[in-house]
């Protein structure tokens, strides 16, 4: 697969809610929510191959941008986990600025304090936790190439 430019934009999440959510993320360069960080996450599907969107509540760490697999406390994965998974290169969209990224899981290491950032960010992720027997990932998102 070749990189593509940061920005390409992707097929919006067929979701609904997340759907209007990023129209209102795009409409408000990135303020949909007050007092909640959003950012715009487009992976390439794992079997598509087509760019896909979503909108992710995210905190920051240092540099990196985290997110969570949250899926809302589903069973299963969500869909951009599983595509950033199979291909880490990513593009994130904050506030109308898009740049090109990688993506991973956190290791077992990094987790505990990185979650614990997410639950104080969005308190519901202690719940879906609670809710699922699956263990729900967090993501380290790093900026790739010009910094600038």
């Amino acid at each position: 697969m070749t990189g593509r430019p940061a920005g390409e934009r992707g097929v919006d999440s067929p979701d609904p809610w997340v759907a209007d959510h990023i129209r209102r993320l795009v409409a408000t360069g990135g303020q949909a929510r007050e007092g909640v960080d959003d950012l715009l996450l487009t992976t390439r599907g794992r079997r598509s191959g087509l760019l896909r969107r979503t909108a992710l509540v995210y905190v920051r760490d240092g540099g990196r941008w985290i997110v969570t697999g949250s899926n809302r406390g589903a069973d299963r994965h969500p869909a951009w986990y599983l595509n950033l998974v199979a291909e880490p290169r990513v593009t994130v969209e904050i506030g109308g600025q898009a740049f090109a990224a990688r993506a991973r899981t956190a290791t077992p290491a990094e987790k505990p304090r990185l979650w614990a950032s997410m639950v104080a960010a969005m308190p519901s992720y202690r719940a879906y936790q609670e809710g699922t027997a699956r263990e729900i990932p967090v993501v380290i998102i790093e900026r790739v190439g010009d910094a600038g």
